[in-house]
């Protein structure tokens, strides 16, 4: 047998396997390839007691913002997740904590970069979509920010505050 009917001959023997793989691991994968390659930006919060800087993932696209921090088993202390719309989003949207393993805050905040709404999310423990509770902006807003659940409690944020991208003009203007 020559080598290249050897190597067809092997390949069609996997590829029957690569059907029995669990789709679960498969979508991880792919899932997986998309956190990859999200942009990672420095925000500062600035609130009474100071601007608080942390780095976040950038979730752009609408697979991005789908997957959010779904199936993370812990997120660094200084860490976050910035969901950004291209449009102004409807204070009854919601996020939701479906496959979410760790307690979030969600700050939802509007065009200029202020903090219109704050929501603590405990995570989900149902393996049913239908039964994991959602938690609506009840503010209009562009984009939101998820940190560790605690996060804004522990250094003061509140809604009013400022978010800015230092390395994006415009965004926020911090009061002090």
């Amino acid at each position: 047998m020559d080598p290249s009917r050897r190597t067809l001959l092997k390949a069609s023997l996997l590829l029957p396997l690569a059907a029995l793989l669990p789709m679960s691991l498969l979508s991880s994968f792919a899932w997986g390839q998309a956190a990859q390659k999200m942009q990672t930006l420095t925000l500062a919060i600035h609130s009474a007691s100071g601007p608080h800087r942390l780095e976040a993932e950038v979730a752009e696209t609408a697979s991005q913002r789908q997957r959010g921090l779904m199936g993370r088993e812990n997120l660094p202390e200084e860490r976050g997740m910035l969901f950004r719309f291209e449009n102004e989003q409807s204070a009854s949207n919601a996020f939701w904590m479906y496959n979410t393993l760790i307690p979030l805050d969600i700050a939802f905040i509007d065009a200029n970069g202020r903090i219109v709404a704050i929501n603590t999310m405990p995570p989900c423990e149902s393996f049913s979509p239908s039964e994991c509770p959602s938690y609506p902006a009840g503010a209009a807003y562009h984009s939101a920010l998820e940190v560790n659940g605690g996060y804004f409690a522990e250094r003061g944020i509140k809604v009013g505050d400022c978010v800015s991208i230092p390395d994006e003009v415009g965004f926020c203007q911090p009061d002090n």
